[in-house]
Formats: C-alpha cells, sequence, structure tokens
C-alpha cells in the first residue's frame, strides 16, 4: 500500500508515511500536553488510502492517465467516531482527521457527513480493522474543556496534523528542501548577538535626552524578562526605542522560561520591512523570518504533484523569529484552512509581541483577546502588547475576555517619559483644506511628511504638487522592496540636509524609523495622530517638532471602525488642546470611549466557535473585510524571481518572491483583468503600469488594503 507516488527513492509506503507522520505530529503536540493525540491523529489520517480505489488512482497518476481523486479523508474519521462518538469528546480526534484536506468542518455537518459514510461503506470499518490490529498506540486520555477552550485545542490538533503531513510528503517528494528546514540559529546564538550589538550601540551614541530614554527602556525589558509568563503591557513613547528593546525582552524571556520562538506582528497598516530589516543587521537575515504573503493553493484531496508542491511550500514558521503582519497571526488562528492553519501549533511555548496593539478592530476584539488569554493560559504563551497608546483592555465593564487577568507592565515609569519625551508641539489648522492648498503649503517646506487617510487622497496631494522632483510617495500599492528603496531614499535626504516630501498612506505610521522637523496629518483616529507624530523630530535634536493636524476639506475616510476612530478624535480634540495629546491617560480615555460604542463581537463569533462551526468563524473573522489576491509587479529582478518559483514551487522560492507581492482586493482584480495575468490560483502578474520612477506604484484607480475597508 502507498501514501503517494514516488519520489527521488521510489514509491512512498502508505505505513512509513502514517508513522512519520504520527511520530511528527506528536512531537508538535508535546509542547502543548497533547503528544498521544497527535500520535494518534497522524495513524489515522490517511487510513483511507487503503481503499483500493485510492490505490488504483495513484496508479493512474503515475502513468499519467486521466482518472477521478478518490477521497480517502472520510475513512480514520468516520473509524474513530464509531468508536467513540459516545464519548463527548469525540470531536479533538475526528474533526482534525476529517478536515485536513479540505478544512476544518462545522461540526454538526461532520457528524451528518460520518454517519452517511458509515451507512453507504461498512466494509471500510473492516479494512481499517484489519490494519490496526498489529499497531501498538499510546493511552488515549481525552479531557474535559469548555467550548471555547475545545474550538482552540482541536485548531491547534489540526495544525500539528497538517504539518506533520506536509513535511513528511516533503522529505518524500524533495529530500533536499526538507533538509534545509529548521537550520536557523538558536534562541541563544539570537540572543548573544543582541547583546553584543547593544554594546556597540551603546558605546557609539550620543548621550542625548532621547537615548538616555531608550537605554531606561531597555534595562526595563531585561529587567521584566525574568516575571513569569502572561501577559505584559510595553508602554513606550514613539521613538523610545520599542522594536530593539521588545526584542531584547523577548528572546531574554523566551531563554529564561524555555520558550521555543519569537513572533512580532505587526498591523497590516503599517510597514513589516523595516522591523524585519533592523532585526536581520543585528541577527543575520538567515535568523529572521519575515512573512508578507500567504500563499494560495487547492485545497482538496488531489494527488497531483505540481499541487503537492505548491502545498508544500505554505509557510510553517519553523524559525526561531518570524516577523509577520497581525492579519496574517489571527486570520490564521481563526480560519478552518490548512494552508492557514498549518503554522498555528508553533506559537505554543512563545512569545508573541503585538506591535501597534492598538490597531487591533474593535468589532473583533472580544473573540481575539479571548483567544489570546487561551494562548497564555493553555499553551504557554506570553503576549507583548506594545504601543505608545496602550489600548483600555482591563477593568473594562464591555470587554470581558481579560476580567480577572494581571496585565504587567514592563516599564512601571512609562508615564515620565512621556514628559521627557515632548519632542513636538501640535497645532490644528484653522479651517479644512484643499489639497492643492495643500500642495502650496508643503511645496514652500524643505522636508515634510504628509499622511492622508486613503490612498486616493495622497495621489491628490502629489498631483497637486505637480512634477515636483522632491516628491514621494508611500501606500502598499508599492511592493515592499520598492517600499524599502524610497524609505532608503528618504531617510538619505533626510540625514543629509536635503529636501524631501513624503506623501503617505497610514503605511509610514507604525514602526517606520523616519526623522522629519514638520509632519501634517490628516484627522484620523486618536493613536493615528500620535503615531504620525512620532516620525516628528524623532531624534529630539530640533527643540520641538511641529505637527499640523488638519482636516480635508474633500479627504476620504476608511468606513467601520476607523471611521468610528476618527470622529472620537475630532470630538475628543475639540474638548482638549492639542497639548493634551502627549498624556497617556487621553489614549485611555480615547479607547474606553471607542470600546463603548462598537458591537465588540458584532459578527457573533464566539457564538459560533461555541458550537464548533469553524467554516463560519473563518469567514466572519476578517481584519480585511474583502478577499485580497497576491499580484507581482515588474520591479527589479521579480519576474526572474516568479520564474524560478513556477520552474520549483518551494517554500525558499515563494520567500524569495514575497518582495515583489502587492496585494489586491480580489474584486477589484476582477475589475483590472486586462492588467492581470493569472499564475495560480490567487497569484497573478500584474502587466498594467507600474510606475518604479515616480513612486507610485500601481497606477490604476485601486483601493489600498491598508485603508483598513471593514
Amino acid at each position: 500500500m502507498y501514501a503517494h507516488t514516488p519520489g527521488p527513492t521510489g514509491w512512498h509506503d502508505l505505513a512509513e508515511h502514517l508513522a512519520g507522520v504520527a511520530r511528527r505530529a506528536q512531537g508538535f503536540c508535546e509542547w502543548f500536553g497533547a503528544g498521544e493525540l497527535g500520535y494518534w491523529i497522524g495513524i489515522f489520517h490517511d487510513l483511507g488510502k487503503l481503499n483500493r480505489e485510492f490505490q488504483e488512482y495513484l496508479l493512474a497518476q503515475d502513468e499519467g492517465r486521466p482518472a477521478q481523486s478518490v477521497p480517502h479523508s472520510p475513512w480514520g474519521a468516520a473509524f474513530l467516531y464509531l468508536a467513540l462518538k459516545n464519548d463527548p469528546h469525540w470531536k479533538e480526534l475526528v474533526l482534525p482527521i476529517f478536515g485536513h484536506h479540505g478544512g476544518l468542518p462545522d461540526a454538526g455537518c461532520a457528524t451528518s457527513s460520518l454517519s452517511q459514510f458509515l451507512a453507504e461503506q461498512p466494509q471500510a470499518v473492516e479494512t481499517m480493522k484489519a490494519y490496526l490490529a498489529g499497531l501498538s498506540l499510546p493511552q488515549l486520555r481525552l479531557s474535559a474543556h469548555s467550548p471555547l477552550r475545545l474550538e482552540l485545542r482541536i485548531r491547534m490538533l489540526f495544525s500539528a496534523l497538517v504539518d506533520a503531513d506536509y513535511l513528511d510528503t516533503e522529505a518524500h517528494f524533495d529530500p533536499g528542501q526538507a533538509a534545509l528546514r529548521g537550520q536557523g540559529p538558536s534562541l541563544e546564538e539570537l540572543w548573544r548577538k543582541l547583546e553584543a550589538d547593544q554594546d556597540r550601540l551603546l558605546a557609539g551614541t550620543e548621550d542625548t535626552l532621547v537615548n538616555r530614554v531608550r537605554r531606561e527602556v531597555y534595562e526595563a525589558c531585561l529587567r521584566a524578562a525574568s516575571g513569569p509568563p502572561g501577559i505584559y503591557r510595553l508602554t513606550v513613547p514613539t521613538g523610545g526605542g520599542k522594536t530593539r528593546s521588545s526584542l531584547a525582552f523577548a528572546l531574554k524571556h523566551a531563554l529564561i522560561h524555555g520558550l521555543r520562538r519569537v513572533v512580532v506582528a505587526i498591523p497590516y497598516t503599517s510597514i513589516i520591512d523595516q522591523t524585519a530589516q533592523v532585526y536581520q543587521d543585528i541577527l543575520g537575515e538567515e535568523a529572521v523570518l519575515e512573512h508578507h504573503s500567504a500563499l494560495e493553493v487547492p485545497e482538496n484531496e488531489e494527488q497531483d504533484q505540481a499541487i503537492f508542491r505548491k502545498r508544500l511550500a505554505i509557510e510553517n514558521w519553523d524559525a526561531p523569529l518570524i516577523v509577520t503582519t497581525t492579519v496574517q497571526l489571527f486570520e490564521s488562528l481563526f480560519s478552518n484552512r490548512p494552508s492557514k492553519a498549518r503554522k498555528i501549533h508553533r506559537l505554543a511555548r512563545s512569545v508573541i509581541v503585538l506591535d501597534e496593539v492598538q490597531t487591533l478592530p474593535p468589532e473583533l476584539l472580544h473573540p481575539t483577546l479571548d483567544v489570546l488569554r487561551a494562548l497564555v493560559e493553555d499553551y504557554g504563551v506570553t503576549v507583548v502588547l506594545s504601543t505608545a497608546t496602550q489600548p483600555a483592555f482591563e477593568g473594562n465593564r464591555w470587554l470581558e475576555a481579560f476580567q480577572g487577568m494581571e496585565l504587567r507592565e514592563i516599564v512601571p515609569s512609562y508615564s515620565q517619559h512621556f514628559q521627557v519625551l515632548k519632542r513636538v508641539e501640535y497645532e490644528r489648522h484653522p479651517q479644512p483644506i484643499s489639497w492643492q492648498a495643500l500642495a502650496r503649503e508643503i511645496r514652500g517646506l524643505p522636508q515634510v511628511l504628509v499622511v492622508v487617510n486613503t490612498r486616493r487622497d495622497a495621489l491628490a496631494v502629489l498631483e497637486g504638487l505637480g512634477d515636483d522632483p522632491d516628491a514621494f510617495h508611500l501606500s502598499t500599492l508599492l511592493c515592499p522592496a520598492h517600499r524599502k528603496k524610497v524609505l532608503a531614499e528618504v531617510q538619505c535626504r533626510l540625514q543629509g540636509g536635503e529636501p524631501v516630501r513624503l506623501i503617505s498612506t497610514q503605511v509610514v505610521e507604525a514602526g517606520v524609523d523616519l526623522d522629519f522637523p514638520v509632519v501634517w496629518r490628516a484627522v484620523g483616529p486618536l493613536d493615528r495622530i500620535v503615531q504620525a507624530a512620532g516620525r516628528c523630530n524623532r531624534e529630539g535634536k530640533r527643540g520641538r517638532g511641529r505637527v499640523v493636524i488638519f482636516e480635508p476639506a474633500k479627504g476620504g475616510s476608511p468606513k467601520g471602525p476607523y471611521k468610528v476612530g476618527l470622529e472620537k478624535a475630532r470630538f475628543l480634540l475639540q474638548e482638549r488642546p492639542p497639548e493634551r495629546l502627549h498624556d497617556p491617560d487621553l489614549y485611555r480615555e480615547y479607547f474606553r470611549r471607542l470600546f463603548t460604542d462598537v458591537d465588540l463581537d458584532r459578527k457573533h463569533i464566539q457564538a459560533y466557535r461555541e458550537v464548533l462551526n469553524y467554516p463560519e468563524v473563518a469567514v466572519r473573522y476578517r481584519l480585511i473585510k474583502d478577499d485580497t489576491v497576491s499580484v507581482v509587479v515588474p520591479y527589479e529582478d521579480a519576474l526572474e524571481r516568479l520564474e524560478a518559483w513556477r520552474r520549483t514551487p518551494s517554500y525558499h522560492a515563494w520567500r524569495r518572491l514575497q518582495p515583489y507581492l502587492v496585494g489586491l482586493f480580489r474584486h477589484e482584480a476582477q475589475k483590472k483583468r486586462d492588467w492581470l495575468d493569472e499564475v495560480s490560483n490567487n497569484l497573478y502578474i500584474w502587466i498594467g503600469v507600474y510606475d518604479d520612477r515616480r513612486h507610485r506604484g500601481l497606477l490604476e484607480d485601486l483601493a489600498d488594503p491598508s485603508d483598513l475597508v471593514v
């Protein structure tokens, strides 16, 4: 009996595959105390391949003959359902097996499907009994869990099974590629490199007020790292060194407590390139996995090798340091699809740093925080809530998820840092201003950053600037490699005292190390205004920088919670003088008001989680409402990298291609079909205009996914 068609060393023996997957899944699940369950689901997951019809299908595949795919996932799931259906915990084993190709199902629908399978194919049970008679399985222990904790446990078991299955299959088809996995440096090596780099930095840094605050924050992070695993808050003014200090806390904390990896999640409205680059400069390129875009593949039971290779290239976060997006992290935690869920078991016994945590969508906060709490309490995770503008998660009667939990402050004296680092003066522009008038204002400023709420607004400002050779543009419709190049040029001009006028969407606000003397920010959510101010007089060398908050005469605004936040900020700014923006207590008041007026589980996700309706949860939990597709843009050697991916799909080839991908909303991609050439499922080449000379990126009338349309 075979599991897969021949690889470099011949056919893939079914018994070897089942045992290999069982051992891998057991090892993955031991990190959260469920090793024996991992072994069981590994043994049972592909028992359907005992079916003679499936073996004939494999033979046809090998000989190149057309053949109809033969489903195999229901077999092992049906066997365990029959054996355990009187035990209320049967779903822990059955649902991961049943969904390991097509996705986690709705538990009610799975029950009906398995009952029908058993009625229609009674011989399948006898076939599996005969095979299992000679096997020795560990003692099975199924324990009680609350409905929501069971829901997450099934996800983690599912993730471990999918990853184990893909890895064992990869070892069969591509042993060379499999050998490259898990070869990165250890956390101990990363810590030693960070310590050495910190010593070098301190030796060559001026003793300025800003640098003293950064040093104090770093040292506070080292002291706090010895605290117990749990939930921590890192509250630091913009420019206070959060990127480096949060990494120091995470690495040292992981080493002290025997944790496995660090995952840094940055909002999809920001640019993760720069954080990854900072870490790569310190730790080495091989130490950091930068994960932007998910690879979409058909999720079915076909055994075609081309599909297999694309499936195996899906990211599984097998690195000590992951820099990813908030979208990737949380949509994976709530997805029912194998390709997205594959990596989440690796969160067990890890440190998760949520950078700019205030950007979590309010209408999803209840399920989001509930899962974070479960990861902390059941999976040994430490969560760091990192921002300059801390939301009031605890002590808030509208937020149930964190009630009774201790949130430890990494920097207990953070409020004094806000008083010390008053590097800017805030002012309100007296009346609404047109884009043309704004362009005239900034044309007379040698160095200025303008942040607006949508990409269309940014392009309107650029149009007002005409052919200004010193004007630059940033949005997520520039590919990451292009954004990195623009940022490098902007930084070079800032440091050299040369003219530079940067017009940007919100992507520039979180974690981007820019230091402008003047920033103009369109009225937006309060935390976004403060983040934009963090790009002004960042090093504190100009006395006070100037931050102008203005009302666009014809500006657009993203819908949903962003617009609610904008209105709350507008009201607060009318009530309070701009100087109050230096007070962290104002942010807590802002978020309390925001959370009061927003349904924190507007899509009733918790109710669907309780009844184990995984497909419905996946549909409802979306940080970006509309589906996006990945588009390769013709920038630098992008097309050569794409060709390498098409020739030999692998996770390495996909990682090399990611810096040249732009995300487009699916509905907009469908409108622009003439400008897109489909490569594979949800992957396209852009054959329209891509402006790399004036840094406009995709020039068609497209919405920017960073605009937070929810």
